[in-house]
């Protein structure tokens, strides 16, 4: 029998949220022999409110926010390596939701692994606005992980 997923996307944005997650579409992985494509998404639209709120330029904070994301990549990289699971480390830009899709289809995902609610906290009730449109738009399966 073939495997169900060969690619498994983990969108990550350093919530407890998203790193669950992560930590779960690596044991995924792991189980089916599976590579993994961990994604930071620096919102692009974050970048504007902040450099507004700050007083700090655009370059600046994105240089910072990518760091960050690095660091965010590596923690999950480093459970990868401990679970023998290949993971390749991507940060973007733009608008998440978008990124998390077209970087799926691009790379042909089987399977999504994403938090419930990431860092903009639980707007919605049910589950934050960028799983929900990933959910919407997404052209594999997309696996919702609770953080409990």
């Amino acid at each position: 029998m073939q495997a169900p997923f060969k690619k498994v996307l983990v969108p990550i944005d350093g919530s407890s949220y998203s790193i669950k997650a992560g930590e779960y579409g690596i044991s995924l992985a792991k189980a089916y022999g599976a590579a993994v494509i961990s994604l930071y998404v620096i919102d692009e639209a974050a970048v504007r409110s902040l450099e507004r709120l700050s007083g700090q330029d655009a370059q600046t904070l994105r240089r910072k926010l990518h760091k960050e994301g690095e660091v965010c990549l590596h923690g999950l990289h480093q459970r990868a390596q401990e679970e023998g699971v290949d993971l390749t480390e991507i940060v973007k830009e733009g608008l998440p939701h978008r990124v998390i899709v077209e970087l799926a289809q691009e790379e042909g995902v089987d399977l999504i692994v994403i938090g419930k609610v990431g860092q903009r906290g639980p707007r919605r009730i049910l589950i934050g606005s960028v799983t929900e449109r990933v959910l919407e738009a997404a052209k594999c399966p997309v696996l919702v992980v609770r953080p409990e």
